[in-house]
């Protein structure tokens, strides 16, 4: 599988990719992930930076399932509660993957399903075929 990230120039401080093209590859498609509960099933309400960490634990799980990784995403879709968020979202998912980082929207949303949940992801993998 070929992957190219388009780097752009103030993209990189944001911790995204204006945009990745992928030739080859098998597409896992994510549903909206969240972590207002820690693995232990204690309720993360109220604590933004603690349910951004779960969410990205949420979505690695999935993947690991679908035979991909973090590394594997090439375009994601950040829903907020706020957008006071954005900047520690950003800074979190700049610890979190490192490097080549998907293409990505942030959205401020009115509200969730759950009225404790804070941020959802939803992305999308290519995979390198066996």
């Amino acid at each position: 599988m070929e992957r190219n990230h388009i780097r752009g120039t103030w993209q990189e401080d944001f911790s995204f990719s204006p945009a990745v093209v992928t030739r080859g590859g098998r597409t896992v498609w994510l549903a909206g992930h969240t972590g207002q509960r820690a693995d232990d099933g204690r309720s993360l309400a109220g604590d933004f930076e603690a349910q951004t960490r779960q969410t990205f634990r949420n979505l690695e799980k999935t993947l690991t399932e679908a035979g991909a990784s973090l590394a594997d995403l090439v375009s994601m879709t950040v829903f907020l509660i706020d957008a006071r968020y954005s900047r520690p979202m950003t800074d979190l998912r700049k610890e979190i993957l490192k490097r080549d980082f998907p293409a990505s929207a942030a959205i401020t949303v009115a509200g969730f399903a759950n009225p404790d949940m804070m941020i959802e992801i939803q992305a999308v993998a290519v995979v390198p075929e066996a």
